[in-house]
């Protein structure tokens, strides 16, 4: 199998963890081909040239060799300073890292996804409420991954959302009108909470709604294995 090599790549590390002796297993987001599994022989070392750039959220270049599904780090350099996260909006970080890395498959560019990502992290060290970016982040990461979700009519129906009513959000299907007192399985959202998230311009009353909405369709997705990162906010 011959190699590829990829220089100069936009990207941002998303985890990474001990590998052998001295080396780094690292799982990092590019904009021009997706997530990407990387390792970086000897990052740990006291002399490496890479020493404490391989961090989270610190805008790179990454220049790889690739043969099979895991590339060999080749080069590395920060071309900005890193947001300065801290709090809470560091917990939204990892939160927004953890996502990805559990959604996206390896090799599957998504530049928009990318460039959201990084005004997320603008948006977050420049002290915005963390919570509506998150709602448009999550709409965004499903969208990528496949599940875009149906925001401006009824399921089954060309009938348009309307602001007043409430509607149950079926995972695989969308949303269906309820009566609040009608008995059903998941909480209900708001039309003018859907409406808000496709626009997103969420207000404070929708975030109760769309966060519920949000976590429903998330664990849908990915199963009943905990997002470690969630338990930061506690």
């Amino acid at each position: 199998m011959t190699s590829v090599r990829f220089s100069l790549e936009p990207a941002y590390i998303l985890h990474s963890r001990q590998y052998r002796e001295s080396s780094l297993l690292l799982e990092a987001l590019s904009r021009g081909h997706g997530r990407v599994g990387l390792v970086a022989r000897g990052a740990r070392g006291a002399k490496s040239r890479w020493k404490n750039i391989l961090q989270p959220f610190r805008p790179l270049l990454l220049s790889w060799t690739q043969r099979g599904d895991l590339g060999t780090l080749t080069g590395a350099d920060q071309v900005a300073s890193p947001p300065a996260l801290v709090g809470e909006s560091l917990f939204c970080g990892l939160y927004a890292n953890e996502l990805m890395v559990r959604f996206l498959y390896r090799s599957d560019p998504h530049p928009g996804l990318f460039d959201f990502y990084r005004h997320l992290l603008t948006q977050l060290a420049a002290g915005k409420q963390s919570q509506p970016l998150l709602r448009v982040f999550e709409m965004q990461l499903l969208q990528s991954a496949g599940f875009g979700l149906q925001l401006d009519h009824e399921h089954g129906s060309d009938q348009v959302i309307c602001a007043d009513a409430w509607y149950l959000y079926k995972p695989e299907a969308g949303p269906v009108r309820c009566d609040r007192g009608q008995e059903r399985d998941a909480p209900l959202v708001s039309g003018s909470a859907l409406l808000a998230l496709k626009t997103g311009q969420i207000e404070d009353h929708h975030l109760k709604e769309l966060k519920q909405l949000m976590r429903q369709l998330i664990r849908n997705h990915l199963g009943d294995k905990p997002i470690a990162s969630q338990a930061l906010f506690s």
